[in-house]
């Protein structure tokens, strides 16, 4: 793995009904401890958030019911033990209690050099082409991850 290259990913979802109803105290009550466990995870590099310390405030999309996460990674491996270990895993299991399931994708990865912080329209617009092309080098997913840009033979 080049380290000139870092992961970024966006992952979107709609909420079942608003962060602040009894219906999504479960998932709002993980939220703090879920993004300190990325923070201090190995690998992290950033998130997206707000002075509050998450992003569910920001409204990206039209409709107010679908939160953003936006995070930096070194390398799809830290990513992907984040993602599917832990205390993580236990609100990945449970996503189906708090969240819709999605039309299109929800997860888009791709590689960014290192030290950029990918924008709100970097991210939506990865998701667009999964949506549009499929997973490629541009766009992807965990299930049909690419190298880093440097990592490719010539």
């Amino acid at each position: 793995m080049s380290d000139s290259y870092h992961l970024a990913q966006i992952n979107i979802a709609t909420a079942k009904a608003p962060l602040d109803s009894p219906a999504m105290k479960g998932f709002v009550d993980q939220l703090d401890a879920i993004n300190a466990l990325a923070d201090n995870s190995p690998g992290f590099v950033w998130r997206l958030q707000t002075d509050d310390g998450d992003a569910t405030a920001l409204q990206v999309f039209d409709d107010e019911r679908i939160i953003v996460n936006i995070s930096v990674w070194e390398s799809l491996d830290t990513l992907k033990t984040y993602v599917y270990a832990g205390d993580h895993l236990t609100v990945l299991k449970n996503k189906k209690s708090w969240f819709e399931k999605m039309a299109g994708p929800s997860l888009a990865l791709w590689w960014i050099p290192e030290g950029h912080i990918p924008s709100i329209a970097d991210a939506k617009a990865a998701l667009e082409t999964l949506k549009t092309k499929g997973p490629s080098p541009e766009a992807f997913t965990f299930a049909t991850p690419f190298p880093a840009p440097s990592t490719v033979s010539v």
